[in-house]
């Protein structure tokens, strides 16, 4: 079964899609699935166990007439046999029908049905990888959506021993925080940042109860360097780390003991790859970026502003006071 899913979003959205692509697997062993991400979230896959082939397509520029004409011509040469659709555009709902493809399946629209052979109810009241999973539905798969799950390429696992020894990290374990946002988010105005002076305080009382412990800052791929260079600035002892990829990024979190951070990315590896997490949240809803689970916390704003958010609330969920 030659499977095609059209996923816009950033690197963290195509990840909470991995349990998806792991059932459909499961299910279907023999199954072809190809995705078409924008440009900015091809590195994803490479995490994946799940998924053949990545092609590019930036949904979200000024795509013109040839744009969709070359797509839905590379659609057409592959022969696919079904089809998911995460989003809702008319757009794509179109490229879909116009494809041929035999089953197409997507989130319930009213007045868009009509384009798909097969739609579910779009649940936004639960964890986004289950209400993505629910998709399967359309194939009959009435499964609960399985736990979130990584494939690290051993060279990045091997980078990330390297990387433990140079950070002075091997015997005694260490702490990572992440509190930067992709560029995409800080462009957007979306309030992802936690004050520097804050983290401050936190580093500050977990040095003084855990003086052996190393923190590491890590700053992923995609991230906004300016909110790393002002952390490294005001707590000199902290420890910078920069994977150069999503594989290496998810390595050197799985060997951590504890993840501090916000709504990102790196929260989402640190999910998938079982490293003890506490995430801050402003706006968004924890309950729907995180999972139910004993190893991730998420501490929700009361206002709406991650800054709001006091230290001694997270350090109460550190020291599990």
């Amino acid at each position: 079964m030659r499977t095609l899913a059209l996923t816009p979003g950033g690197i963290g959205d195509q990840i909470l899609l991995f349990p998806t692509f792991d059932d459909l697997k499961r299910y279907y062993p023999e199954a072809e699935i190809d995705v078409i991400v924008e440009p900015r979230s091809k590195g994803a896959y490479r995490v994946s166990g799940s998924v053949n082939q990545v092609i590019a397509f930036d949904y979200k520029d000024r795509n013109g007439l040839a744009d969709f004409s070359n797509l839905l011509g590379i659609i057409r040469e592959r022969e696919y046999d079904v089809a998911i659709a995460l989003g809702r555009r008319w757009s794509i709902g179109i490229l879909l029908w116009m494809s041929g493809i035999p089953v197409r399946m997507g989130y319930a629209a009213n007045a868009q049905n009509w384009l798909f052979t097969n739609t579910v109810p779009m649940n936004t009241q639960q964890y986004a990888a289950s209400m993505y999973h629910d998709l399967l539905k359309g194939l009959g798969i009435n499964s609960v959506c399985p736990e979130l799950t990584l494939r690290v390429p051993k060279a990045d696992l091997e980078w990330a021993q390297i990387e433990q020894q140079r950070l002075g990290a091997t015997e005694s374990g260490y702490i990572i925080i992440h509190g930067s946002c992709e560029l995409v988010a800080h462009s957007q105005g979306i309030d992802q940042i936690y004050p520097v002076k804050k983290w401050q305080q936190i580093i500050e009382e977990i040095q003084q109860k855990q003086p052996n412990l190393p923190i590491v800052l890590v700053q992923a791929p995609e991230d906004d360097p300016e909110w790393s260079a002002a952390m490294i600035q005001s707590i000199p002892d902290l420890k910078l780390t920069t994977p150069g990829d999503i594989g290496k990024l998810a390595a050197i979190i799985a060997s951590a003991n504890l993840m501090l951070c916000t709504d990102s990315t790196p929260m989402h590896i640190a999910v998938a790859v079982g490293t003890y997490t506490i995430a801050l949240f402003g706006p968004t809803e924890a309950n729907k970026l995180l999972p139910a689970s004993n190893h991730c916390i998420g501490l929700q704003s009361s206002t709406g502003w991650i800054a709001d958010i006091e230290p001694e609330e997270v350090l109460k969920k550190i020291w599990g006071t």
